[in-house]
């Protein structure tokens, strides 16, 4: 008995050892889970409405574009070159530097300092509405500026045209993307998606209206595309007027006083969003000096404008993950912004990869929803392989192009969009297209490779990241802000 004692007693000391290591895989596996789902749920809480207010801002041209493309294959690529070129101008200046909110408004509310949201909104109006007015210009001259970039002369004409009467257009994106970021920074996205969703429908009804069957063609899409946008602005404007008391403490001049680190920030901001959605535009001017330019910016259009729809889904994770990680950051909590960037870029990647599937089965039908014309149709199907590609690597990209502005790294950022999207992308790209005659499948695969070499880039900058320092950082931020804030109050009164 003895000697069975001395050798049951180790076994049992061994059994033990197990079931407790067994237990605690489980503990941590069930807490592991448990703070999954809680970081699942928080950040839908942000990218759900956040999805249905760029689903909605972005198909009131996508509507547009679709009711026109049924006019003729000239004003489907006159509306498409505008749209990507000339509003694209205007839209990627306005939007990035509007993110510049992104990082001011989510570290104030996360470190608990909500009244300086409303001034920096104020600060951003300014700068945005100031930047405006010379982007008027290109809007004004998009006619021989299109043409100087090689476009075919009937296409630039009608563009130009087109781009005179969406200047309005241009005014709306300098208040509404100030508005989204202020929003967006304190979670209070639901109020934007009904507003967004609202307008869409209104939008929808009208422009079949004035388009279809009131026959006004061109000048009707312009109408109802500008003043759905203002509906948009002032829907917002009225919402944050009553609903956000705490963060909106009335106009103020402190909105004109010490605007240069602010202005600083927003042309980082401006600069690195832009470099990344300038590029598509730069594809589609180089697919205008291929043979057959009508059908080519068509079939570049169709596919592009897919893209952009599918790209509001990874764009509502880039709010996610700069209000997550700007919070995060501001209330000093670091492990928690990593671990929700962890989170969101494989949601992204799921949701991604199943349009992705839809798309390819599809690919010989979806390019009928927006050209009767066969030979637009063929050109479209042909890029369904390369719109794919973009669509997987653009669901990983955009979450931590929303990582870098939430941690403020926009300056560092838009150098790395320079060589990936320029410097590699679209001049391997131009190579491909008309050096080796590859066309606009050699352009598009230039640009995948520019965001396959961006996105390994912003994966090893994420991964290297001290996020105990950048916690440290967002605290010197807020407190200099403040202390700013203090200085103008002060001299104010």
């Amino acid at each position: 008995m003895a000697i069975n004692g001395g050798f049951s007693a180790p076994l049992l000391i061994k059994e033990k050892e197990k079931e407790t290591n067994e237990e605690e895989n489980f503990s941590f596996k069930s807490s592991f889970a448990r703070e999954v789902w809680k970081e699942v749920k928080i950040t839908w809480s942000i990218a759900g409405p956040a999805i249905l207010t760029s689903l909605c801002q972005y198909s009131l041209g996508f509507v547009t574009q679709t009711l026109v493309g049924h006019i003729g294959t000239i004003e489907l690529a006159a509306v498409g070159l505008q749209g990507l070129v000339v509003s694209g101008i205007g839209f990627g200046i306005m939007m990035g530097m509007g993110s510049a909110l992104e990082t001011l408004c989510g570290q104030a509310y996360g470190a608990g300092r909500p009244g300086m949201l409303g001034i920096y909104m104020q600060k951003s109006w300014v700068i945005l509405l100031s930047t405006a007015i010379p982007l008027t210009l290109v809007y004004i001259f998009a006619a021989p500026i299109l043409k100087l970039l090689g476009q075919s002369h009937e296409i630039a004409d009608t563009a130009g045209k087109f781009s005179i009467w969406m200047i309005p257009q241009l005014v709306a994106y300098a208040f509404n993307f100030p508005l989204q970021k202020f929003l967006q920074a304190q979670t209070k996205v639901m109020a934007m998606a009904w507003i967004s969703f609202g307008v869409l429908v209104s939008h929808v009804g009208l422009s079949w209206l004035c388009i279809v069957k009131l026959d006004m063609g061109l000048l009707g899409a312009a109408i109802t595309l500008d003043f759905s946008w203002w509906v948009l602005v002032t829907g917002q404007l009225i919402y944050v007027f009553t609903c956000c008391k705490d963060a909106w403490t009335g106009f103020s001049w402190l909105a004109f006083a010490d605007l240069s680190w602010f202005t600083g920030l927003s042309l980082a901001s401006g600069v690195m969003l832009c470099l990344e959605y300038w590029c598509y535009m730069v594809l589609i001017l180089l697919a205008g000096l291929l043979k057959n330019p009508e059908i080519q910016v068509d079939a570049a259009s169709i596919c592009m404008g897919v893209e952009g729809w599918l790209f509001m889904i990874p764009l509502a994770f880039i709010a996610a993950s700069s209000v997550r990680v700007s919070n995060e950051l501001g209330a000093g909590h670091p492990e928690a912004a990593k671990f929700s960037v962890g989170v969101m870029v494989s949601m992204s990647l799921v949701i991604e990869t199943t349009f992705v599937v839809i798309i390819l089965a599809t690919r010989n039908k979806f390019p009928s929803l927006f050209t009767e014309n066969k030979l637009v149709m063929a050109e479209a199907s042909k890029l369904a392989i390369f719109l794919s590609m973009s669509i997987i690597l653009c669901s990983v990209q955009p979450v931590l192009s929303g990582v870098a502005v939430g941690a403020g790294w926009q300056a560092t950022v838009a150098y790395v969009n320079i060589v990936s999207y320029y410097l590699v992308g679209l001049t391997t790209g131009a190579i491909l297209g008309f050096k080796f005659h590859f066309g606009l499948q050699g352009l598009w695969s230039g640009v995948i490779l520019g965001i396959a070499l961006q996105t390994v880039i912003l994966v090893v900058m994420t991964l290297r990241t001290d996020w105990e320092k950048e916690a440290a950082l967002a605290k010197v931020r807020i407190s200099t802000w403040e202390s700013s804030t203090d200085k103008c109050l002060n001299g104010s009164s």
